[in-house]
């Protein structure tokens, strides 16, 4: 029922800044988390961001914190992913992913169930 679909994944060059957009249809989201992932090849599925569609706690992991901003768009359905000073080794395939709240507490990395099909993101030297 829930359906995310990214967008704007496309070869860049290090350096430059990337805006990644995951649109999501079926299902109002105000109890939902919203999360970014992306995984390079040949290494796991790295958690990148996440937060409650209607909260205001954004998390981020240490990796990427004060590099990647998550932001949305509550009209649009949209959330996006803007990625600045980009570098080679951010080279991979990016989702969006989302999953339900069922209590006060969530954990912002794992449980996700809703996935899109992925955007890929190459950075070139």
């Amino acid at each position: 029922q829930v359906q995310l679909a990214e967008s704007g994944g496309r070869l860049v060059q290090a350096g430059d800044s990337l805006t990644l957009s995951c649109a999501a249809s079926g299902r109002a989201f105000s109890n939902f988390a919203l999360g970014w992932f992306r995984q390079a090849p040949g290494k796991e599925r790295e958690f990148l961001a996440a937060f409650t569609w209607t909260g205001n706690s954004t998390y981020y992991a240490e990796d990427v914190k004060g590099r990647f901003t998550v932001s949305r768009d509550n009209a649009k359905n949209t959330v996006y992913l803007q990625m600045n000073k980009l570098k080679p080794e951010d080279t991979a395939v990016y989702y969006c992913a989302a999953k339900p709240m069922y209590g006060p507490t969530w954990s912002p990395a794992d449980g996700y169930v809703y996935w899109g099909q992925g955007a890929r993101v190459t950075v070139s030297s």
